[in-house]
Protein backbone atom coordinates (compact mmCIF):
# COMPACT_ATOMS: atom_id res chain seq x y z
CA UNK A 1 0.00 0.00 0.00
CA UNK A 2 1.26 3.43 -0.43
CA UNK A 3 2.06 5.37 2.11
CA UNK A 4 3.30 8.80 0.97
CA UNK A 5 2.19 12.01 2.01
CA UNK A 6 3.44 15.15 0.51
CA UNK A 7 2.21 17.75 2.57
CA UNK A 8 4.08 21.14 4.19
CA UNK A 9 6.77 21.08 1.00
CA UNK A 10 8.25 17.92 1.62
CA UNK A 11 7.46 13.97 1.05
CA UNK A 12 6.34 12.29 3.96
CA UNK A 13 7.06 8.35 3.56
CA UNK A 14 4.54 7.66 5.21
CA UNK A 15 1.57 9.33 7.59
CA UNK A 16 2.58 8.31 10.56
CA UNK A 17 4.57 10.51 13.44
CA UNK A 18 5.37 10.00 17.20
CA UNK A 19 3.42 12.90 18.88
CA UNK A 20 5.15 15.77 20.96
CA UNK A 21 6.29 14.08 24.42
CA UNK A 22 6.19 11.00 23.30
CA UNK A 23 10.19 10.63 21.85
CA UNK A 24 12.16 13.14 23.22
CA UNK A 25 14.26 14.38 20.86
CA UNK A 26 14.37 11.01 19.08
CA UNK A 27 17.39 10.12 20.90
CA UNK A 28 16.23 9.37 23.67
CA UNK A 29 14.09 6.05 21.71
CA UNK A 30 17.10 5.36 19.00
CA UNK A 31 17.71 2.00 20.89
CA UNK A 32 13.88 0.91 21.02
CA UNK A 33 11.98 2.26 17.37
CA UNK A 34 13.35 2.46 14.28
CA UNK A 35 12.40 6.34 13.47
CA UNK A 36 13.67 6.43 9.83
CA UNK A 37 10.66 3.69 9.59
CA UNK A 38 7.99 6.42 10.53
CA UNK A 39 7.24 9.38 8.68
CA UNK A 40 8.22 11.51 11.11
CA UNK A 41 7.98 12.48 15.17
CA UNK A 42 7.41 15.73 16.96
CA UNK A 43 9.98 16.47 19.83
CA UNK A 44 9.00 17.78 22.87
CA UNK A 45 7.81 20.95 23.84
CA UNK A 46 10.54 23.71 23.75
CA UNK A 47 10.42 26.63 26.12
CA UNK A 48 12.53 29.51 26.25
CA UNK A 49 13.76 28.61 30.37
CA UNK A 50 14.62 25.00 30.91
CA UNK A 51 12.32 23.71 32.86
CA UNK A 52 12.18 20.43 35.37
CA UNK A 53 8.36 20.22 34.56
CA UNK A 54 5.53 19.29 37.64
CA UNK A 55 5.72 17.70 41.07
CA UNK A 56 5.57 13.92 41.18
CA UNK A 57 3.97 11.89 39.97
CA UNK A 58 2.95 12.54 37.07
CA UNK A 59 1.26 9.82 35.28
CA UNK A 60 -1.49 7.99 36.09
CA UNK A 61 -3.59 5.49 34.78
CA UNK A 62 -7.28 5.13 34.41
CA UNK A 63 -9.97 2.39 32.51
CA UNK A 64 -9.70 4.19 29.32
CA UNK A 65 -6.43 6.21 29.35
CA UNK A 66 -3.86 8.10 31.28
CA UNK A 67 -3.72 11.55 32.78
CA UNK A 68 -0.47 13.00 32.88
CA UNK A 69 1.09 16.46 34.45
CA UNK A 70 4.71 16.55 33.40
CA UNK A 71 4.99 20.39 33.16
CA UNK A 72 6.60 20.51 30.09
CA UNK A 73 10.16 18.73 31.66
CA UNK A 74 13.09 20.03 28.76
CA UNK A 75 16.43 21.38 28.51
CA UNK A 76 15.39 25.12 26.81
CA UNK A 77 16.16 26.88 24.03
CA UNK A 78 19.46 27.14 24.06
CA UNK A 79 20.28 23.49 24.97
CA UNK A 80 17.73 22.50 21.84
CA UNK A 81 19.53 24.44 19.58
CA UNK A 82 23.40 23.34 20.60
CA UNK A 83 22.71 20.03 21.22
CA UNK A 84 19.31 18.47 20.44
CA UNK A 85 18.84 19.54 17.03
CA UNK A 86 22.56 18.91 15.69
CA UNK A 87 21.78 15.35 16.79
CA UNK A 88 18.50 15.20 14.52
CA UNK A 89 20.39 16.42 11.97
CA UNK A 90 23.27 14.06 12.30
CA UNK A 91 20.99 10.93 12.32
CA UNK A 92 17.33 11.72 10.83
CA UNK A 93 17.05 11.19 7.36
CA UNK A 94 14.15 9.77 6.14
CA UNK A 95 11.55 10.52 9.06
CA UNK A 96 10.60 14.85 9.12
CA UNK A 97 10.60 16.36 12.52
CA UNK A 98 8.95 19.12 13.51
CA UNK A 99 10.14 21.06 16.57
CA UNK A 100 7.14 21.70 19.58
CA UNK A 101 7.12 25.22 20.96
CA UNK A 102 5.43 26.30 24.20
CA UNK A 103 5.52 29.50 25.83
CA UNK A 104 3.78 31.33 28.59
CA UNK A 105 3.40 34.58 26.54
CA UNK A 106 3.39 35.42 22.89
CA UNK A 107 6.81 36.86 23.34
CA UNK A 108 8.56 33.70 24.37
CA UNK A 109 7.01 32.13 21.13
CA UNK A 110 8.46 34.82 19.02
CA UNK A 111 12.08 34.27 21.04
CA UNK A 112 11.51 30.54 20.34
CA UNK A 113 10.98 30.78 16.38
CA UNK A 114 13.84 32.90 16.11
CA UNK A 115 16.65 31.49 18.41
CA UNK A 116 15.69 28.20 16.41
CA UNK A 117 15.09 29.19 13.02
CA UNK A 118 18.42 29.01 11.54
CA UNK A 119 19.48 24.96 12.77
CA UNK A 120 19.31 22.05 10.91
CA UNK A 121 17.27 19.13 11.51
CA UNK A 122 13.62 19.60 11.36
CA UNK A 123 10.66 20.94 8.76
CA UNK A 124 9.11 23.68 10.77
CA UNK A 125 6.95 24.04 14.09
CA UNK A 126 4.48 23.19 15.84
CA UNK A 127 2.80 25.86 17.42
CA UNK A 128 1.48 24.71 21.00
CA UNK A 129 -1.27 26.57 21.83
CA UNK A 130 -3.22 23.80 23.58
CA UNK A 131 -1.16 22.08 26.52
CA UNK A 132 -3.01 22.43 29.75
CA UNK A 133 0.31 22.42 31.79
CA UNK A 134 1.35 25.78 30.67
CA UNK A 135 -2.09 27.95 30.67
CA UNK A 136 -1.35 31.61 30.16
CA UNK A 137 -1.22 33.15 34.02
CA UNK A 138 -4.14 33.49 35.53
CA UNK A 139 -6.00 32.61 31.62
CA UNK A 140 -7.34 29.80 29.70
CA UNK A 141 -4.91 27.92 27.30
CA UNK A 142 -3.95 30.46 24.25
CA UNK A 143 -6.07 28.25 21.94
CA UNK A 144 -9.48 29.24 23.69
CA UNK A 145 -8.46 32.77 23.04
CA UNK A 146 -8.92 33.79 19.14
CA UNK A 147 -7.25 36.92 19.37
CA UNK A 148 -3.86 35.17 21.36
CA UNK A 149 -4.20 32.29 18.53
CA UNK A 150 -4.09 35.16 15.81
CA UNK A 151 -1.57 36.76 17.97
CA UNK A 152 0.86 33.88 18.33
CA UNK A 153 0.87 32.45 14.71
CA UNK A 154 1.25 35.59 12.91
CA UNK A 155 4.11 36.44 14.95
CA UNK A 156 5.86 33.36 15.03
CA UNK A 157 4.74 33.49 10.49
CA UNK A 158 6.34 37.10 10.38
CA UNK A 159 9.71 35.30 12.08
CA UNK A 160 10.03 32.61 9.76
CA UNK A 161 9.67 31.03 6.54
CA UNK A 162 9.25 27.10 8.14
CA UNK A 163 6.38 25.61 7.75
CA UNK A 164 3.55 26.65 11.28
CA UNK A 165 1.62 23.93 12.12
CA UNK A 166 -1.12 25.17 15.22
CA UNK A 167 -1.78 22.58 17.82
CA UNK A 168 -5.21 23.47 18.99
CA UNK A 169 -7.38 22.21 21.88
CA UNK A 170 -10.36 19.75 21.99
CA UNK A 171 -12.54 21.47 24.29
CA UNK A 172 -12.92 24.93 22.19
CA UNK A 173 -16.79 25.13 21.64
CA UNK A 174 -16.00 27.59 18.66
CA UNK A 175 -13.11 24.86 16.85
CA UNK A 176 -13.70 25.53 13.51
CA UNK A 177 -13.41 29.42 13.84
CA UNK A 178 -10.09 28.68 15.79
CA UNK A 179 -9.00 26.46 12.83
CA UNK A 180 -9.92 29.22 10.72
CA UNK A 181 -8.38 31.96 12.48
CA UNK A 182 -5.08 30.20 12.61
CA UNK A 183 -5.11 29.53 9.30
CA UNK A 184 -5.82 33.24 8.34
CA UNK A 185 -3.02 34.42 10.48
CA UNK A 186 -0.33 32.29 8.72
CA UNK A 187 -0.39 28.58 10.11
CA UNK A 188 0.34 26.20 7.34
CA UNK A 189 -1.18 23.24 9.30
CA UNK A 190 -3.06 21.92 12.19
CA UNK A 191 -2.66 19.60 15.10
CA UNK A 192 -6.08 18.27 16.56
CA UNK A 193 -5.82 17.22 19.27
CA UNK A 194 -4.15 17.99 22.53
CA UNK A 195 -5.28 16.26 25.90
CA UNK A 196 -8.25 17.29 27.54
CA UNK A 197 -8.18 18.28 30.86
CA UNK A 198 -8.93 15.82 33.58
CA UNK A 199 -8.73 15.11 37.16
CA UNK A 200 -8.16 11.71 38.65
CA UNK A 201 -8.29 11.15 42.69
CA UNK A 202 -7.07 8.70 44.95
CA UNK A 203 -9.81 6.63 46.65
CA UNK A 204 -8.51 5.75 49.86
CA UNK A 205 -7.57 9.80 50.90
CA UNK A 206 -9.75 11.69 48.38
CA UNK A 207 -6.58 13.51 47.27
CA UNK A 208 -5.42 14.37 43.28
CA UNK A 209 -3.55 11.30 42.19
CA UNK A 210 -0.73 13.68 40.18
CA UNK A 211 1.54 15.92 42.11
CA UNK A 212 -0.25 18.81 40.50
CA UNK A 213 -3.21 18.05 40.89
CA UNK A 214 -5.23 17.96 37.84
CA UNK A 215 -3.59 17.10 33.95
CA UNK A 216 -4.72 16.31 30.75
CA UNK A 217 -6.12 13.14 29.65
CA UNK A 218 -4.90 10.92 26.84
CA UNK A 219 -5.75 7.32 25.81
CA UNK A 220 -7.99 5.41 24.00
CA UNK A 221 -10.58 7.42 25.86
CA UNK A 222 -9.69 10.78 23.57
CA UNK A 223 -10.42 8.72 20.44
CA UNK A 224 -13.93 9.87 19.60
CA UNK A 225 -12.75 13.84 20.86
CA UNK A 226 -10.17 13.76 18.15
CA UNK A 227 -12.09 12.40 15.26
CA UNK A 228 -14.99 14.89 16.30
CA UNK A 229 -12.44 17.68 16.24
CA UNK A 230 -10.21 17.25 12.92
CA UNK A 231 -14.19 16.69 10.97
CA UNK A 232 -15.30 19.79 12.37
CA UNK A 233 -11.71 21.46 11.57
CA UNK A 234 -12.12 19.55 8.02
CA UNK A 235 -15.33 21.63 7.45
CA UNK A 236 -14.01 24.90 7.74
CA UNK A 237 -10.06 24.92 6.58
CA UNK A 238 -8.44 22.99 3.90
CA UNK A 239 -4.99 22.70 5.28
CA UNK A 240 -3.01 19.40 6.27
CA UNK A 241 -4.14 18.21 9.33
CA UNK A 242 -2.08 15.96 11.75
CA UNK A 243 -4.78 13.94 13.22
CA UNK A 244 -3.84 12.71 17.01
CA UNK A 245 -5.76 11.32 20.08
CA UNK A 246 -6.13 7.66 21.09
CA UNK A 247 -4.61 6.09 18.26
CA UNK A 248 -3.86 2.51 19.36
CA UNK A 249 -3.68 0.52 16.27
CA UNK A 250 -4.06 1.38 12.12
CA UNK A 251 -8.03 0.68 12.40
CA UNK A 252 -7.99 3.87 14.33
CA UNK A 253 -5.33 6.32 11.96
CA UNK A 254 -8.13 5.19 9.24
CA UNK A 255 -10.36 6.32 11.14
CA UNK A 256 -8.85 9.69 11.20
CA UNK A 257 -7.92 9.84 7.54
CA UNK A 258 -11.95 9.24 6.83
CA UNK A 259 -12.37 12.35 9.09
CA UNK A 260 -10.23 13.96 7.09
CA UNK A 261 -6.89 14.04 8.51
CA UNK A 262 -3.78 14.15 6.14
CA UNK A 263 -1.23 12.57 8.64
CA UNK A 264 -1.67 11.57 12.69
CA UNK A 265 0.69 11.31 15.20
CA UNK A 266 0.61 8.67 17.92
CA UNK A 267 0.75 9.49 21.74
CA UNK A 268 0.04 7.53 24.57
CA UNK A 269 0.06 3.99 23.53
CA UNK A 270 3.49 4.15 22.70
CA UNK A 271 4.38 4.55 26.95
CA UNK A 272 2.84 0.88 26.87
CA UNK A 273 4.60 -0.52 23.38
CA UNK A 274 7.19 1.61 22.26
CA UNK A 275 7.01 -0.03 18.71
CA UNK A 276 3.35 1.05 18.07
CA UNK A 277 4.19 3.84 16.03
CA UNK A 278 6.07 1.47 13.58
CA UNK A 279 3.39 -1.40 14.26
CA UNK A 280 0.88 0.86 12.81
CA UNK A 281 2.62 1.77 9.75
CA UNK A 282 3.53 -1.83 8.72
CA UNK A 283 -0.31 -2.91 9.29
CA UNK A 284 -1.06 0.37 6.88
CA UNK A 285 0.95 -0.99 4.43
CA UNK A 286 -1.08 -4.19 4.81
CA UNK A 287 -4.13 -2.41 4.97
CA UNK A 288 -6.85 -4.59 2.76
CA UNK A 289 -9.44 -1.98 1.83
CA UNK A 290 -7.35 0.69 -0.18
CA UNK A 291 -4.43 0.65 -2.92
CA UNK A 292 -3.41 3.89 -0.98
CA UNK A 293 -3.60 6.01 1.77
CA UNK A 294 -4.93 9.08 0.14
CA UNK A 295 -8.35 6.50 -0.96
CA UNK A 296 -8.97 6.21 2.85
CA UNK A 297 -10.38 9.98 3.50
CA UNK A 298 -13.22 11.47 1.93
CA UNK A 299 -11.24 14.47 0.90
CA UNK A 300 -7.90 14.65 0.15
CA UNK A 301 -7.12 17.10 -2.20
CA UNK A 302 -3.96 19.03 -0.54
CA UNK A 303 -2.63 16.13 0.67
CA UNK A 304 -0.57 16.15 -2.73
CA UNK A 305 0.25 19.88 -2.90
CA UNK A 306 2.95 21.46 -1.82
CA UNK A 307 2.94 24.21 1.04
CA UNK A 308 4.86 27.28 0.74
CA UNK A 309 7.60 27.14 3.44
Amino acid sequence: MDLEVHALGVRFQNPVLLAAGTCGFGQEVEDVIDLERLGGFVTKSVTVEPRAGNPAPRVTEFGAGMLNSVGLANPGLVAVRERKLPWIARHVRRARVLVSLAGHTPEEYFTLVEGLDGADGFVGFEVNLSCPNDRRRDGPPFALDPDAVAEIVAGCRARTRRPLVAKLAPNDPRLARTARTACDAGADALTLVNTVPGLMLDPRRGRPALGAGAGGVSGPALLPVGLRAVANARSAVDVPIFGVGGITGAADAVRYAQAGADLVQVGTVSFADPRAAQRIVRDLERWPEASAWCELGPRRGRSGEEADG
